[in-house]
């Protein structure tokens, strides 16, 4: 590529233009509206702000944001070339730090070494048993349903998809159920990067830390004592530093995409039209949310190794790029006749070297998530209308605050008599109430023929949208 010629007196020609913020109501009430803003002025490669002063691009077309991820050669992972840190711009408590801080791990590494850290990472989770995995799951899934109050009511983000994948995970990684709430508040902060962020990073690395070590000592048959085994050979602060990687690579996406997909089962007419007489799948679901929703919105990051033009634009060594994964799934040039149905050519994931690791186990925990809600509550509904649900001002997750659904109906799911059952953590609900042991009283056998009949019925209404 070339780059604009200099002026005779040694000058670039080139003014950056100003940038958009990426944070706040915008980011999070229209994301999608902000992007067609951003390529209608700048074209696919906009100039933004991550917060003010600190400076960036958002790569929001789709054949750019392959060629960023596909050539480290003159884009690399490495965030220590951002230029706004080197001039020394970012402030030490930015609440970016936590999310695009150099860790030793396959996200902040180029070439050999990221090939070596990406092989540990990729050989332990492909050990994961995914017949395990699933049954996993829909236990978590049936004790959490069944732990809701007699009301008929849940907000299925506080109590579904923020506890869900955590409680899979710790089983993954061998720790207590205790521990999964307080992860989840911690990757939560994270992610956020709000201004707890700082001390929700430094208090998850020492509780892995403590994890690390304990599994040095005692190991078993989970992932921390596989990627210490791993012939790779990796330190204990580079494991430690990946189990971070992840959690939060693989919690947070499960819980916006279970989220996300169960909003569109229930505000999308047409999906749900089809999904009913049999032309869709909850699996089609879950694409069509990766196209239109993806979990995570934008991923840090990509630094200029050198001045380059992307997408029309001057980009000086050391700028940052930010992959605009919704935006560059959003692009009209990739969108045919047909639409995106039965299409798997998103880049929800990202792409290249850099691709995510964990999405084969993501999508068997977020499918068997959605199945089982959906076969225990057939006649799930939202209990408010579908403007008033409000988004996460995060400038990386696409996530709701909050889902508050009706049901009037449980149907449990036959089990294996063998399988040892789940007990779900006892926290309180919103409402302060005790969770029972079921979702429904119980009924006699004319109620319960009665009640058949109203689900039934109900259950038509809603797939047809009444």
């Amino acid at each position: 590529m070339t780059v604009p010629e200099q002026t005779a007196t040694g000058g670039c020609p080139y003014t950056r233009p100003p940038g958009a913020p990426l944070y706040g109501r915008a980011v999070a009430e229209d994301p999608h509206g902000l992007y067609a803003r951003l390529r209608a002025e700048h074209g696919p490669v906009a100039p933004i702000e991550l917060e003010p002063g600190a400076e960036a691009w958002l790569v929001l077309g789709y054949q750019e944001l392959l060629e960023l991820t596909r050539n480290e050669q003159q884009f690399s992972k490495d965030s220590r070339r951002w230029r706004v840190l080197r001039e020394g711009r970012l402030r030490p408590d930015s609440h970016l730090v936590p999310m695009i801080m150099w860790r030793p791990t396959l996200q902040s590494m180029d070439g050999a070494e990221h090939q070596r850290l990406s092989t540990a990472v990729a050989d332990t989770l492909a050990r994961i048993d995914h017949r395990e995995l699933r049954e996993t799951t829909e236990a978590a899934a049936l004790a959490l349903i069944g732990s809701w109050g007699p009301d008929g009511t849940a907000d299925l983000v506080a109590q579904f998809t923020r506890q869900l994948p955590l409680l899979v995970f710790t089983r993954l990684l061998g720790l207590s159920a205790a521990d999964g709430p307080r992860l989840v508040e911690l990757i939560t902060a994270l992610v956020d990067s709000g201004s707890d962020s700082h001390r929700a990073a430094a208090e998850f690395f020492a509780l892995l830390s403590e994890l690390v070590r304990r599994r040095r000592a005692e190991p078993g048959e989970d992932l921390v004592s596989w990627l210490l085994d791993h012939p790779v050979g990796l330190a204990d602060e580079e494991v430690v530093h990946h189990l971070m990687v992840i959690l939060v690579a693989g919690n947070e996406p499960c819980i916006n995409w279970i989220g996300n997909t169960v909003r569109l089962l229930l505000t999308d007419r047409r999906f749900r039209i089809t999904l009913t007489g049999g032309r869709a799948t909850v699996a089609d679901a879950l694409d069509e949310v990766l196209w239109r929703d993806p979990p995570v919105q934008n991923f840090p990051g990509r630094w200029a190794v050198s001045d380059t033009v992307l997408g029309g634009q001057y980009i000086s060594a050391g700028d940052m790029l930010v992959q605009g994964l919704a935006a560059a799934n959003d692009d009209p040039a990739v969108h045919g006749a047909g639409g995106i149905a039965g299409n798997r050519a998103h880049l929800a994931w990202g792409s290249g070297p850099h691709v995510c690791p964990a999405q084969d186990p993501a999508r068997l925990i977020v499918e068997t998530a959605v199945e089982t809600l959906l076969h225990c509550l057939p006649d799930l509904q939202l209990a408010v209308p579908a403007h008033e649900l409000t988004w996460r001002q995060s400038p990386w997750s696409r996530a709701l605050v909050s889902l508050p659904v009706l049901y009037s109906a449980f149907v449990p799911t036959r089990t294996d008599p063998e399988r040892t059952p789940w007990t779900a953590p006892q926290r309180p609900s919103p409402t302060d109430s005790t969770p029972s042991a079921g979702t429904s009283t119980p009924r006699t056998d004319g109620s319960a023929r009665s009640a058949r009949r109203r689900l039934s019925n109900s259950l038509a209404a809603w797939w047809s949208g009444r």
